[in-house]
């Protein structure tokens, strides 16, 4: 005989019960997950209507796992320095996590620029890039970055 779940009556009560998932329902006047919006969707940090989001014109951005990242008070170095003469084909993560918070010199494929990174993840780097006299909040792959020098 193979077990069909979906076709086994249940009841409401049952449901939160098998999955402990308290407030779940509505009870309480929550709908939702836990810490979830009106929709009964979680709220997710970077995104719109998330809690503490991210990117231009969204609010401070929030590193995952860590405190609301904010922009430099002060702006770069004056000076630009020269590329070093080394190739890569994608910077490692744990390289450039040195360089968190201070500012750093990045090297793009496309583009050079004053960076300050406040976030590094297995794949790509995040934080604030100095652009028309003001910090921007940017990200970018690391496997598009040729090389950085950090301050």
């Amino acid at each position: 005989m193979n077990f069909n779940p979906y076709q086994q009556p249940f009841t409401e009560g049952d449901e939160r019960q098998q999955f402990n998932f308290p407030g779940f329902f509505g009870e309480g006047g929550q709908q939702g997950f836990p810490g979830g919006n009106q929709f009964g969707f979680p709220e997710f940090p970077g995104f719109p209507g998330g809690g503490q989001s991210g990117g231009p014109g969204m609010g401070q951005p929030q590193s995952p796992g860590g405190p609301a990242a904010s922009a430099p008070t002060s702006p770069p170095p004056s000076f630009t320095p020269e590329q070093p003469q080394f190739q890569t084909f994608a910077v490692d993560p744990g390289a450039i996590r040195g360089c968190l918070y201070r500012f750093t010199y990045i090297w793009l494929d496309w583009d050079s620029f004053w960076f300050f990174p406040v976030f590094v993840g297995r794949n790509s780097v995040a934080g604030f890039r100095w652009r028309r006299n003001r910090w921007v909040y940017f990200g970018v792959d690391l496997d598009r970055v040729q090389s950085f020098q950090c301050y």
